[in-house]
């Protein structure tokens, strides 16, 4: 029997001072050219809190909106703002910048990060009311330290400094003298990664009412990696991930293939809950700062705001079948494959209509494709147009070609199969999973039937391979079957191999 979605959270934090002092653009440019116009205009023109919450894409990426109705609202988005839009959806929580450093703070098990007394009296009370928290961990926020102690360790020692509201309010210490891996900067960058993913986990749990001691393996699928100089990925950020949420029954490990890991980890995920390896796992994966303003000047270019200033996550559970909930069709999965090339027509053809052909659908079958979801309000001020609908276009002349649709229907395509983007731009965030928890919603209310989860990838990043990558996995309605109980115990069992033993040794002595 196919395994199921059970469901899925998002998480966004609001983190405009990381913009300026840690996302990989403005690092640079301070690097090469520090007295910038570019550096000098990004404080006044980054968005309050509550013009982030309201940006219809982020009310969409915590389910207040749903992406029909966000495909309503007339773009571009950024100028734009839900009436009543709250920090608190149906599918995730937006959570302020004071708060998340705060989360990185209790990710934190080796007394690297410090913050300053009244800066965490200040945030207590928010970490201590997670629910979803182990109680270790929920209570993990320790007195504070003076201002002094921490500009100090920034002064003398190379430590990260953590900002909020232009004030320095703590920091990051490296956690070795010499070793490159262990610095202040790459120890921030993966606390960060650490602490996002496990404030989606937390919110999966409080959302769905997950018992923590009834998951057995983590998948973690961001895009960062932690090791020291002898392993520099080895990992593993998802049993530490996993030991925040109190998930004491659960082991884990990190898959890692650049945007598309998340696909992949969903498709690894539906193999080992089907095999009954692991009755239910969870796939997640945090943020990165390094993508914070990563196109902030052609933003600032265009009159526009950063865009680009949150920290996204997600978490998702899969699970044996219950009757319930939607299959994930393991035997619909396509995949880019070394010999497939790197042209658009066989980069669709493999992850779209090959895994299509093995359950004799047309593309039309599909209700909807969840493709990259970049939010184009990011994508297309920066030159790179309009992501999802490019992938849309390609998708429907395919169909054409396949004689399964008329050359007239592309243009109603997108709006019918696809949707229009509302993802943040951290890499592999966009790739496909935003959808999870709609799709899930949606099968069940009877919206639609099947939907088919892309994930893209850019291994030629790592500069050892000019490969692309690419998998898919389709979703569709649970027939409502699942394997009847033979209600024979271990013990009849027992007794019935033995009884076969014995007839089998008598047939020797005959």
């Amino acid at each position: 029997m196919f395994p199921v979605i059970k469901g899925a959270a998002y998480i966004l934090a609001h983190t405009p001072d990381m913009v300026l002092h840690n996302g990989t653009t403005q690092t640079t440019e301070r690097t090469v050219n520090p007295d910038s116009d570019y550096l000098k205009q990004v404080p006044k023109n980054l968005r309050s809190l509550e013009q982030f919450v309201s940006y219809p894409p982020n009310q969409t990426y915590i389910g207040n909106l749903s992406p029909d109705e966000l495909a309503e609202i007339e773009m571009p988005w950024y100028d734009k703002s839900v009436e009543g839009g709250a920090a608190i959806g149906e599918m995730g929580e937006i959570f302020a910048q004071d708060e998340f450093i705060g989360w990185i703070k209790i990710s934190d098990v080796f007394d690297l990060v410090l913050l300053e007394k009244d800066f965490t009296d200040s945030i207590r009370a928010k970490i201590e009311g997670r629910t979803g928290l182990a109680d270790n961990f929920r209570t993990a926020l320790s007195e504070g330290v003076s201002a002094e102690r921490i500009e100090k360790e920034i002064a003398d020692k190379g430590a990260e400094a953590l900002i909020h509201d232009g004030q320095t309010v703590g920091c990051v210490k490296r956690a070795h003298d010499i070793d490159a891996n262990l610095n202040a900067h790459v120890i921030f960058e993966n606390l960060v990664s650490k602490a996002s993913a496990a404030m989606a986990l937390v919110t999966l749990i409080e959302r769905w009412d997950i018992d923590p001691e009834s998951i057995d393996y983590v998948i973690e699928c961001s895009e960062e990696a932690c090791g020291d100089m002898n392993q520099r990925g080895g990992g593993n950020f998802a049993k530490s991930i996993a030991e925040m949420a109190g998930l004491i029954h659960a082991t884990g490990s990190d898959t890692r293939s650049f945007c598309a890991a998340p696909t992949h980890a969903l498709i690894n995920a539906a193999a080992l809950a089907q095999s009954g390896i692991h009755k239910n796992v969870i796939i997640l994966a945090g943020g990165s700062t390094a993508k914070l303003g990563m196109n902030g000047k052609d933003h600032l270019k265009k009159g526009l705001p950063i865009l680009e200033d949150a920290v996204g996550g997600f978490a998702a559970l899969i699970s044996e079948n219950d009757g319930v909930h939607p299959v994930l069709r393991t035997d619909l999965v396509g995949k880019h494959m070394v010999g497939t090339g790197s042209s658009p027509q066989a980069v669709i053809s493999s992850l779209i209509t090959a895994p299509l052909d093995r359950g004799d659908l047309k593309i039309t079958d599909i209700d909807k494709y969840s493709v990259e979801m970049q939010n184009p309000d990011v994508t297309k001020p920066a030159g790179a147009g309009d992501v999802p609908m490019a992938n849309y276009k390609m998708i429907a002349a395919l169909g054409v070609m396949r004689k399964e649709m008329e050359r007239g229907d592309i243009p109603g395509f997108a709006s019918k199969h696809g949707m229009v983007g509302w993802a943040p731009t951290q890499g592999h965030i966009p790739s496909g999973v935003p959808y999870l928890g709609f799709a899930t919603k949606d099968i069940m209310a009877g919206k639609i039937h099947r939907a088919m989860i892309v994930g893209k990838g850019s291994l030629f990043l790592g500069r050892l391979t000019n490969q692309f990558d690419g998998v898919s996995i389709v979703i569709e309605t649970n027939p409502g079957e699942v394997e009847a109980d033979t209600g024979v115990s271990k013990e009849e069992v027992r007794q019935m191999v033995a009884e076969a033993m014995r007839s089998f040794a008598a047939s020797l002595t005959e």
